[in-house]
């Protein structure tokens, strides 16, 4: 029994379930970005682009399609093992999976934006848009989480 006073099997199948539940959000985020990030490179203007910016969005590509890879991983390996009462090790390593896969949609998403932030405004904006949008994610998905962490529950 956990101290929920459910009994494992069942713990574990609600938390494989809640965990899957919370990817779809993470998926569909990777998804849109991914569909626009592979749109802009046949464009004209993407053709045109500075060796800069094409090394910054190709690192950015990079970013997108490991976080489509670490987050859809949970899925494929509760599709694959979950008839082998494998739930444990999927939501051992699964959780593992999902922070990398967010920290690379984070640094994604910063890329992009800051990338947009180049084209139009420069360098400069760039930086700007890259230290904001980066610092938003880096205190909203993991120092606030952490904070929390530490306070005693209500």
């Amino acid at each position: 029994m956990s101290e929920t006073g459910e009994p494992r099997p069942q713990q574990l199948a609600r938390n494989v379930n809640e965990l899957l539940a919370e990817l779809r959000v993470a998926q569909a985020g990777v998804q849109i970005l991914f569909g626009f990030l592979l749109a802009v490179a046949f464009t004209g203007t993407f053709r045109e682009a500075s060796g800069f910016e094409k090394s910054i969005y190709l690192v950015t590509v990079l970013f997108t399609s490991a976080a489509t890879a670490l987050l859809t991983a949970p899925a494929a390996w509760h599709r694959l093992l979950f008839r082998e009462g494998r739930r444990s090790e999927i939501l051992r390593v699964g959780n593992r999976l999902v922070v990398a896969g967010l920290a690379c949609l984070a640094v994604a998403v910063t890329l992009t934006v800051a990338l947009i932030g180049k084209v139009i405004f420069g360098v400069a904006a760039m930086v700007a848009l890259a230290v904001a949008v980066g610092g938003i994610f880096t205190v909203l998905w993991f120092v606030v989480p952490r904070l929390l962490r530490t306070r005693p529950p209500e």
